[in-house]
Formats: structure tokens, C-alpha cells, sequence
């Protein structure tokens, strides 16, 4: 397996496992939104907590020029570590969502 289909398995995997952890407050479906033509991968969260509408993207990675970019991560899950623990060199995940002037610093890859 090359290393874009290597990195679709993976990072749909990490999502799918995620997505399966039940929500323990109110009435919240958790669920994955792939586009492998464009390679978007997403987690959302879509519902109500009582009168509280809660809706929008926990988790979001793009793979880009053979990257795994990390673009949100608003949950508790280290996705990077992650990654690497699946065999993803550290090299080849960029953490978008860090200013492009601080990635050289988290040990992580930069564009």
C-alpha cells in the first residue's frame, strides 16, 4: 500500500474509532464525514444538550501534496501522537492549526 492510501486507512480508522465514543450529555450524534477525492476528513457533533444546539467539527485532517495535515482537534485525543503510533513519520503531519511561524518548534512538519 502506497503512502496516501496507507495515510486514507489510518486517519479513517482513527476517525471511525473516535466517532463510536458514546456522548454521555444530551442527545449529540457523533459521525465522520469523509471526502477521499479531495481527502477532507471530518468528526462532528450534531444535536441538542437540553436547550443547548450543539453543532460543528471536533476533528478535521486533510491529506495535502502527501501530508497529513492536522487542521482541528477540539477533543481530548493527542491525533498526532496517534499518527505516529500508526507508523506516520512526524515529518509528514503538519499541524495546521499552529501559525506557520511556530511549526518549526513543535517537532512535527513544516510547510
Amino acid at each position: 500500500m502506497d503512502n496516501l492510501e496507507s495515510y486514507r486507512y489510518i486517519i479513517q480508522s482513527l476517525l471511525t474509532d473516535y466517532a463510536a465514543i458514546p456522548i454521555a450529555n444530551g442527545k449529540i450524534d457523533c459521525y465522520t464525514v469523509f471526502d477521499t477525492k479531495q481527502d477532507h476528513y471530518m468528526v462532528m457533533n450534531v444535536g441538542w444538550d437540553g436547550h443547548r444546539r450543539v453543532y460543528g467539527c471536533v476533528l478535521h485532517l486533510d491529506i495535502k501534496e502527501g501530508k497529513i495535515w492536522i487542521e482541528q482537534n477540539m477533543t481530548e485525543m493527542r491525533v498526532a501522537q496517534e499518527l505516529v503510533e500508526q507508523g506516520v513519520p512526524q515529518d509528514d503531519i503538519i499541524l495546521g492549526f499552529q501559525a506557520p511561524q511556530m511549526r518549526e518548534y513543535t517537532g512535527y512538519g513544516v510547510v
